[in-house]
């Protein structure tokens, strides 16, 4: 006797769910529901933006967002002169969302936070891909944005969200809107400035550990990103592109703080923006590299001062009295070998043997500072390459300052 399900099917009623078309989510879970957006119109077409706006004396974490002027150290380590004297309304922070860290035509950038000052305001805009085919509409909604800019200020832009947009407007034929634009890339700013003593320096980390912003729970982790547009493209459930957004906004003001943190560093590092040692010690390198001697000097001071541990200390006293030779300060390096020498260190033995060799012409005061040097190299704990590379010097030099002082 056929079955129930035997009857429906010789009726043409079809019985289960394979043949079923896949759900569809309801209205209430696309992209003008989830967030607070809106479609604007583009020489290619629409896009969806969401825009928001800061005052200029918004704090994030610690740290103000606005930018009186960029300082002027800060325009000669970016080696631009278009960097020079230019206004806070030229500058637009960008970051970019994607589908994947390759890079290549492959790779879609599906949001872009970028973010201009506008008289009393930082104006943030974050344009989305709903569908690959509204790229171009996006890219133009963005070159309308950064019409009044003159300068990208990114988080390691200049390696990935920089080129990436350029092979997009090119892919589209439509000219980029940044091609003459100067570029502040903070991420190896940051390398110079917290290497030696932050373990991290991505954009999240020094949120938290410089300008104490940590964020709240809407944050994703970066990963998790591309896969989270690819669900969204397959199942057009915008919800969990909220933390997305989250993200990619607080990672645009985070760059506006951050940048305002650094500017003031630089501009005046004594006016209690820089409470670390080390991060004094990176300054002066710094201010050594553009040839600032004298402020190099002062920031190498002030960090000998501060709580450095030995192996700092000694790099940060070797900084300062070769500069200070540098600089013709003979008594003033003379003075900080001195000191390094009496906490051990071989270098300062062997700057001293050389001094009173060289500028002195006194042998025999100049074989003592390297037998102690010897005796040093002797007594430390080291590996045993940098014994070797040591003693190897200081032997050489022995022999041939024991021939001077008995002559």
């Amino acid at each position: 006797m056929p079955s129930l399900g035997d009857k429906l099917k010789a009726l043409g009623v079809k019985v289960g769910t394979a043949d079923l078309p896949a759900p569809r989510p309801s209205a209430h879970f696309d992209i003008g529901s989830i967030l607070d957006g809106a479609f604007r119109s583009t020489r290619a077409g629409d896009v969806f933006v969401v825009s928001q706006s800061f005052p200029a004396d918004h704090l994030h974490g610690s740290a103000a967002i606005s930018l009186p002027k960029l300082s002027a150290t800060l325009a000669a380590w970016a080696a631009d002169p278009r960097l020079d004297d230019i206004k806070a309304e030229s500058l637009a922070f960008l970051d970019t969302e994607t589908s994947g860290l390759a890079g290549g035509t492959g790779t879609l950038a599906f949001m872009v936070g970028v973010a201009r000052f506008a008289k009393d305001e930082l104006l943030l805009d974050q344009f989305f891909l709903r569908d690959p085919a509204e790229e171009p509409a996006l890219l133009e909604g963005l070159a309308d944005f950064l019409a009044p800019c003159t300068a990208l200020v990114t988080f390691n832009g200049k390696a990935f969200d920089a080129p990436l947009l350029r092979t997009r407007y090119t892919l589209h034929g439509i000219p980029s809107p940044f091609a003459d634009f100067a570029h502040l890339d903070l991420l190896p700013l940051a390398r110079r400035l917290w290497r030696d003593r932050l373990p991290s320096r991505a954009l999240k980390y020094l949120e938290e550990s410089i300008l104490s912003a940590p964020r709240t729970s809407e944050e994703v982790p970066g990963y998790e990103i591309p896969w989270l547009y690819f669900d969204y493209l397959r199942t057009q459930d915008a919800t969990p592109l909220k933390g997305v957004f989250y993200h990619n906004a607080m990672d645009v003001v985070a760059m506006a703080a951050l940048l305002r943190h650094v500017n003031d560093m630089l501009a005046d590092p004594f006016s209690g923006s820089v409470e670390y040692g080390l991060d004094f010690v990176a300054l002066g390198k710094l201010f050594e590299d553009l040839g600032q001697w004298e402020q190099a000097a002062r920031l190498y001071e002030r960090g000998l001062e501060a709580d450095l541990a030995e192996t700092d200390f000694g790099l940060a006293v070797r900084r300062l009295s070769i500069l200070q030779k540098r600089r013709g300060d003979l008594a003033e390096a003379i003075r900080l070998w001195e000191q390094a020498a009496v906490q051990g260190h071989i270098y300062a033995h062997i700057e001293l043997a050389k001094y009173y060799e060289h500028q002195q012409r006194d042998a025999g005061e100049a074989l003592r500072w390297t037998e102690r040097a010897r005796e040093q190299a002797a007594a430390q704990e080291m590996p045993a390459f940098m014994r070797n590379h040591w003693l190897e010097e200081i032997e050489h030099r022995l022999m041939r300052l024991r021939r001077k002082a008995g002559s």
